[in-house]
């Protein structure tokens, strides 16, 4: 035993941070998401290395930060300079938080999936924004012709092809330029408001492909649904067979609403994503501010629920709110939320968002660090064979 301990204690020292899960570590993906809201993270290089050294001493295993959000990206973008001449969020002038994560990350064994946040959204309460400004005929339109607007978010039109190619542009800038683990869309990506699809370009595609017909008045109308969905499914494909063709490693990742929700206000059909096989990972967004609701609306996901067979499910591994505004989750929510996934056999969780686990002296991340997450976890099996 003592020579055990001994071995033991000189590992760690070699390795000069959290020891690397072993063979019999548990299979999970236990993940955080990184924002540029509410949280200062990002601000610099020194609260990035905190942060990672934090989490990895926690026993989480990838990180998902945002590169993507207010109409802006927080790394020195090619795509963005060409188009809107901003190649950054002016916050982070001068410097590459993305390449930073990466390092900080990969030095403490953690991967990292940059995440598209703000998707096909154009700004938040701001008529559109730069994006528009620049660039109006990429608006999406309801059907009284007025800007797309949900939930106090304006939106680019996903339909439109130009639109398209800007978004899959900077997913593949990031594939092409960064050593990273994955991609990740999310609620917005790729999304849209069930409420839009009525711009001049979409009415004009609609037409060509029903004898002359406008689209429905109704934008719940089923076969409208679908048509819309559809193209989204499209792109979704086409994203994840792009990234794949950079770089086959790198896994393409979702985290949409809980379906149907997401069908019926967003146009998200993400079961069948993974159905067809564009998906490597799905991180449904359980959010749900205590148990009983949280433990109805993961019930609800299951496998027979979404029309899928066991392996595709295999890939679904629940997002848990963690921090939104006010709200703070409790240790016990939290003990309670993990050893539910567990108890149905869901290898890991996300959660939104890091800030959640600093709060009250760590309360929340020792908690987890004392229950479920008391040891190092390897990633599933099935993430890291050849795709």
């Amino acid at each position: 035993m003592v020579r055990t301990l001994l071995f033991a204690s000189l590992a760690l020292l070699l390795a000069g941070c959290t020891p690397a899960p072993v063979e019999d570590s548990p299979a999970e993906v236990r993940g955080i998401w990184l924002t540029n809201v509410d949280s200062d993270v990002m601000m610099s290089r020194a609260s990035i290395a905190e942060a990672m050294q934090f989490l990895a001493e926690h026993h989480f295993n990838v990180v998902y930060p945002v590169v993507w959000n207010k109409g802006y990206t927080l790394y020195p973008s090619a795509v963005m300079d060409s188009l809107f001449g901003l190649p950054i969020d002016p916050v982070h002038e001068g410097r590459d938080p993305l390449q930073e994560i990466i390092e900080e990350a990969h030095r403490h064994g953690l991967r990292v999936m940059p995440w598209f946040e703000f998707g096909f959204a154009a700004s938040y309460q701001a008529g559109g924004g730069h994006l528009l400004a620049a660039r109006p005929h990429w608006a999406a339109r309801d059907a009284a012709g007025r800007l797309l607007t949900k939930n106090g978010f304006e939106w680019m039109n996903a339909y439109h092809p130009e639109v398209q190619d800007f978004l899959l542009a900077l997913v593949k800038e990031v594939v092409q330029q960064y050593d990273i683990d994955g991609v990740q869309g999310d609620d917005r990506l790729p999304a849209q408001p069930v409420e839009g699809g009525y711009s001049a370009y979409t009415d004009s595609l609609y037409r060509a492909e029903h004898g002359g017909q406008p689209p429905p008045a109704d934008p719940h109308d089923p076969a409208w649904k679908r048509w819309r969905a559809d193209r989204l499914n499209a792109f979704a494909e086409r994203l994840y067979r792009e990234v794949k063709a950079l770089d086959p490693d790198v896994l393409v990742t979702w985290s949409p609403s809980i379906y149907p929700w997401a069908y019926d206000e967003y146009l998200q059909d993400w079961p069948a994503w993974l159905r067809g096989g564009y998906a490597d990972l799905v991180h449904p967004q359980v959010y749900r501010y205590e148990f009983d609701a949280y433990r109805r609306a993961l019930l609800s996901q299951g496998a027979d629920s979404l029309g899928l067979t066991p392996a595709q499910h295999a890939k679904v591994i629940p997002g848990v709110l963690m921090k939104v505004g006010d709200y703070r989750m409790t240790p016990t929510l939290l003990r309670q939320v993990v050893q539910f996934n567990r108890t149905l056999g869901y290898p890991g969780e996300v959660f939104f968002f890091y800030e959640g686990l600093r709060l009250n002296d760590d309360e929340v991340a020792d908690s987890l660090r004392a229950s479920a997450y008391r040891t190092p976890a390897r990633l599933p099996d099935f993430l890291l064979e050849p795709r």
